[in-house]
């Protein structure tokens, strides 16, 4: 690995962190940038390296640093919306692996990548919600409360976001790439 791909994900591990302090307040699960950061750093640092800057941002917090939205260490697992952390990993490698499969792909291809990427995010987070919920720490979720609280509430919010890394994306890619960039 590059000096200058360890300082982007060293970049991305903490604008992930920074933006999980940055929210909104929505029942159940807030809404925060971590979405964003996570999906740039799939699109910035290639499948690889994004998720790799995701997972480490893991590995920081499940050892005891304080960077999730609401703390840190090892228990943090069994909180419910812990679904969705695991889910930023996984997307970032399919954000990043769809958005660079092309040198300089454009808004719509940036755009599936990130609405899948959502997609993804939203799927790990919500069946680890409710399992965990359901079966783990016995404060039982259905099925139309599940839907409401971690889906309907949250995704508008994350739409944006979606949009806003396809344009910071379509900008930034071409500078990584070409080496402008550091």
């Amino acid at each position: 690995m590059k000096t200058k791909d360890l300082v982007l994900c060293a970049m991305f591990v903490a604008l992930i962190a920074v933006g999980a302090f940055i929210k909104v307040p929505v029942p159940v699960v807030p809404f925060t940038l971590q979405f964003l950061f996570t999906m740039l750093a799939g699109l910035l640092l290639g499948p690889v390296n994004g998720a790799l800057a995701v997972v480490v941002y893991i590995v920081l917090g499940l050892v005891g640093l304080p960077i999730f939205t609401q703390g840190g260490g090892p228990g943090y697992i069994f909180q419910p919306s812990f679904g969705y952390i695991i889910g930023f990993a996984v997307a970032a490698y399919v954000t990043g692996r769809i958005a660079n499969e092309k040198s300089r792909p454009g808004y719509r291809r940036l755009l599936a990548a990130n609405f899948i990427g959502l997609f993804i995010v939203y799927a790990f987070g919500m069946v680890y919600y409710y399992a965990i919920s359901n079966f783990v720490i016995n404060t039982p979720i259905g099925l139309w409360p599940l839907f409401l609280y971690c889906f309907l509430l949250a995704v508008p919010g994350d739409i944006a976001l979606c949009i806003l890394a396809a344009v910071i994306g379509k900008r930034m890619i071409p500078m990584i790439k070409e080496g402008r960039l550091g």
